[in-house]
């Protein structure tokens, strides 16, 4: 059987993506990249904003319009959220909500009764990343979130906290790294809280995975900023964990992070920034902003400016908050007005912009081992792309072939200030 996969979302629902993957191909059947050829679809739907409900649906919608003989099923946030709407879109042949996900391409066969191969008759070692154009593996590790931040549905849609066991995740790596996987990215709904539901906690699940696996780069996902756990600065210290931090913020004053039910105070943010910045040279930190939340005056807005101005993040995602039905912002007061909040988030996009740049240049004339991961061309010639250690994507000029899924020393050359790029070149000694 031919089943194609479409995600919507965040890197955890690129991670169910890539299992579910392995699963179907375990079971005998084929990946493939087109939706028109596949005897079975599945979509990982969002629902973090209503504009990611709206692109679901239409994904849904599109997926059956386009090959309505094959079977369609539907999983994710939007699917455990409004089964009902799910369930009244034509086509849809299943749906398996978060609890059950995991179990997706178990169930997809007992309900749908698939047919599969033998295991043999598929080519072992193959790897599905590579065909899908990804060099990179996102690897979850828990699902769930046990706080109420009043904005977010997604604690509603994911449930109570469940964190994998650690040598199931171990193997899971170094599977991947035999297959030629050269980085794994660590996520889930609450990366930090890794650990809450069996004695455990994320640094000493870091700490096994630098020890019992080989894989070149290892990368954290997106990290609540009060979940840092005791000592873990000194786990950088070993160069295969990447110096990358994601640490949501979501707004640079205190009285809005009350409203929103955050459990950190700026103060706390700008001390822990400084401390890990202290520790880990190079470190990239990034971070997420919500624009316009309820009842955010222009006091309050001016003052979020400020206290951001003086961080320097590498990149900072920026949203304009929409309420999502079933969240106690939902309910708030004094809702900002659309044109507000577009101007706000103009003024952020300016002010993340200038602070990436910033970074990018202080960059230019280093060394960095980049992770090559596509090949393109113009009338220019060749070009790769990749990231570097610290999370910033370049643009290497090479003639040499077949260096996709490398790790290669790059001379960073320079940087594009208006698509806030990197320029680099393979250096003499690679």
């Amino acid at each position: 059987m031919q089943v194609h996969l479409k995600t919507l979302g965040c890197r955890l629902n690129e991670a169910e993506l890539e299992t579910w993957a392995r699963k179907f191909r375990h079971q005998g059947h084929a990946v493939t990249a087109q939706p028109d050829e596949a005897d079975l679809v599945v979509v990982n739907s969002c629902a973090v904003t209503e504009e990611a409900v709206r692109k679901s649906r239409k994904l849904i919608r599109r997926v059956q319009r386009s090959n309505p003989q094959a079977k369609l099923v539907v999983s994710g946030c939007y699917a455990s959220l409004n089964p009902a709407e799910i369930k009244s879109i034509p086509g849809v042949d299943l749906l398996i909500e978060n609890r059950d996900k995991d179990r997706l391409p178990e169930i997809v066969a007992e309900k749908l009764d698939t047919l599969s191969m033998p295991d043999t008759a598929t080519e072992p070692g193959e790897n599905l990343l590579f065909a899908r154009g990804r060099q990179r593996a996102f690897i979850k590790v828990q699902d769930g979130c046990r706080y109420k931040c009043t904005f977010c549905i997604v604690t509603e849609a994911r449930g109570e906290e469940r964190s994998r066991p650690p040598q199931e995740i171990i193997d899971e790596i170094n599977a991947l790294h035999q297959q030629g996987v050269q980085e794994a990215v660590i996520t889930g709904v609450h990366l930090g809280g890794y650990g809450s539901d069996c004695d455990r906690n994320l640094g000493q699940l870091v700490e096994r995975l630098l020890k019992e696996t080989s894989i070149p780069r290892l990368r954290l996902g997106s990290l609540e900023p009060w979940d840092i756990p005791d000592n873990f600065w000194s786990l950088f210290d070993n160069p295969r964990l990447m110096p990358h931090l994601h640490l949501p913020l979501q707004s640079g004053c205190d009285t809005v992070l009350r409203r929103m039910a955050r459990r950190c105070k700026t103060a706390e943010f700008s001390s822990l920034l400084s401390e890990a910045r202290k520790m880990i040279p190079g470190l990239n930190i990034t971070t997420d902003i919500i624009v316009g939340f309820p009842g955010e005056t222009d006091s309050e807005w001016q003052e979020g400016m400020d206290y951001l101005e003086r961080l320097d993040f590498g990149h900072i995602h920026i949203f304009s908050y929409s309420p999502r039905p079933g969240t106690k912002a939902a309910r708030l007061p004094n809702a900002v007005n659309d044109e507000t909040r577009r101007s706000r988030s103009q003024q952020l996009h300016a002010l993340a912009d200038e602070m990436k740049q910033r970074c990018l240049d202080t960059m230019i004339g280093t060394q960095q081992e980049v992770l090559i991961e596509t090949r393109s061309q113009d009338e220019n010639g060749d070009w790769y792309w990749g990231y570097t250690p610290n999370y910033h994507r370049v643009r290497i000029t090479a003639s040499r072939d077949s260096l996709e899924t490398t790790v290669t020393m790059i001379k960073i050359t320079g940087s594009d200030s208006g698509s806030n790029l990197l320029h680099g070149e393979i250096t003499p000694a690679a």
